[in-house]
């Protein structure tokens, strides 16, 4: 197949291929059959003036595939996206390319999907209050990645930009969520906090979390930077996609060690709470802190194109 050959899918080709509960099943069939994220390649990063380039490659099943995506924090202010991706999708015994996808949709998807995953093994089957902390498309997309799983009662959106966050709950409303724009305070009571942001400190104290809530943290992804305070960290069960990336990625999980307030060791794998090997642990909180790996990416990208091809 020649380049000028290669099919080319949208974004509104992939989002409309793959529902939320169908990228929420995709990660958890990866977990439960031959994917180990311990064997992914580490992520790949590049210092640029604008920002960074990074590199994501991953193996397994019957395809191979990497993203290519930049990062530029000053994109928001012209009014364009902060984090872009390609995504190249190649035949896993051939090594040739069969697609290209939008990169920037299998974020939007595979992110909220595996906190999705995480939380189906967390969580009650009604939540009834959600605190989302970010008014970006992983905040959306949390929401709904949530709602595809469990019944949702009241969600809340905290940002920093009233406006945006105004938006964001309209634009849920209008999907049928009991939406509104809440505030930080709003963690006491909630079932389930997601932080998506870009935040480099802790967006709220720790100790306001219920013993039975469950947070899921994917917005920090260098070492120093975090979201959640180490009390918090210290307090709770803590899963991750891999160890050896939360040691490299994770800023929550790098400064609680640091902190002396966690030990890497007690940190429970995705793959074990997804297998049933571990659960977390009754009367205290649960976070779930994510980084993005490249896995997920090929676990989504592989159904969005069997589904488009045969579509």
């Amino acid at each position: 197949m020649t380049f000028s050959d290669l099919p080319i899918y949208t974004a509104d080709d992939v989002m409309g291929a793959v529902p939320y509960a169908a990228a929420v099943d995709a990660i958890e069939e990866a977990l439960r059959g031959s994917v180990d994220p311990a064997d992914d390649p580490a992520r790949s990063f590049v210092e640029i003036d604008a920002g960074q380039l990074l590199l994501m490659p991953s193996a397994g099943g019957a395809y191979a595939g990497v993203k290519l995506a930049t990062v530029a924090p000053d994109n928001p202010a012209r009014g364009l996206p902060r984090i872009q991706a390609v995504y190249v999708l190649f035949d896993a015994a051939t090594l040739s390319p069969v697609a290209l996808l939008d990169g920037s949709a299998l974020t939007t998807l595979r992110t909220p999907a595996v906190s999705a995953a995480a939380a189906r093994h967390l969580t009650p089957e009604r939540l009834d209050r959600l605190v989302v902390f970010g008014t970006g498309p992983q905040g959306g997309g949390h929401v709904d990645a949530l709602g595809s799983i469990r019944e949702l009662g009241e969600v809340n959106i905290v940002g920093r930009d009233a406006t945006k966050a105004a938006a964001l709950a309209e634009r849920l409303v209008g999907k049928g969520f009991d939406a509104s724009v809440g505030t930080v305070d709003g963690v006491r009571e909630a079932d389930v906090i997601v932080c998506a942001t870009t935040a480099e400190t802790p967006l709220f104290d720790g100790a306001l979390v219920r013993e039975n809530a469950c947070v899921l943290a994917i917005g920090a992804h260098t070492p120093d930077h975090r979201e959640l305070d180490s009390g918090l960290m210290g307090r709770s069960t803590v899963v991750v996609e891999d160890h050896d990336t939360a040691l490299r990625e994770a800023g929550d999980v790098v400064l609680a060690a640091a902190d002396g307030a966690l030990d890497i060791d007690d940190t429970v794998p995705l793959r074990d709470l997804v297998n049933g090997t571990s659960t977390r642990t009754s009367g205290r909180p649960a976070v779930f802190k994510g980084t993005g790996m490249s896995w997920q990416d090929l676990a989504v990208a592989s159904v969005a194109y069997e589904r488009l091809r045969s579509a």
